[in-house]
């Protein structure tokens, strides 16, 4: 019997194990819905955001930015606070993520590819034009969705008030 833990440490899968679990899911005719970010405290916000991505369809996968990844994206310079094998188990651990897996790359454009989920998920600060894949995802049938964020919850302000406390 697999312990609590495990159950979360099985969902983090590499991108050469993906192809497996995908043409499984796709024969049983899952929907298919993918975001990503670096989800580096994860916080109310997110939890909520992942929580009506995966309402969008049967299985989310979340695709999150490796250390490196994350320090070439600009956030500050001691970002990410956590290293990824915390934040991919975090996002493990909620019971409606169905597979978390690292990419390297500056975007996720080449996890999209593999992946060719049936809906793409980013927040609604991001123009539709301006969503890494929606031209992949568009062009099988799939649909793009932004999704609001929950006002007052930020890992920059979560930063912040560490700060000054």
């Amino acid at each position: 019997m697999l312990k609590k833990v495990q159950v979360s440490q099985n969902k983090i899968v590499d991108k050469e194990d993906l192809h497996w679990i995908l043409n499984q899911w796709r024969f049983k005719d899952h929907k298919l819905v993918f975001t990503n970010g670096c989800f580096d405290i994860l916080h109310k916000g997110h939890v909520e955001y992942l929580a009506n991505a995966a309402d969008q369809g049967d299985k989310l996968i979340i695709a999150v930015n490796t250390d490196a990844s994350v320090s070439r994206q600009n956030k500050g310079k001691n970002r990410p606070l956590q290293d990824q094998s915390s934040r991919t188990l975090l996002l493990a651990s909620l019971h409606f993520v169905d597979l978390v897996v690292l990419f390297d790359e500056d975007t996720p454009l080449e996890l999209i590819k593999l992946v060719q989920p049936d809906v793409l998920v980013k927040g609604a600060d991001y123009e539709i034009k301006d969503i890494v894949g929606h031209e992949i995802v568009q062009a099988k049938g799939g649909e793009v969705k932004r999704i609001s964020f929950l006002e007052g919850y930020s890992t920059s302000k979560i930063i912040e008030k560490a700060k000054t406390d």
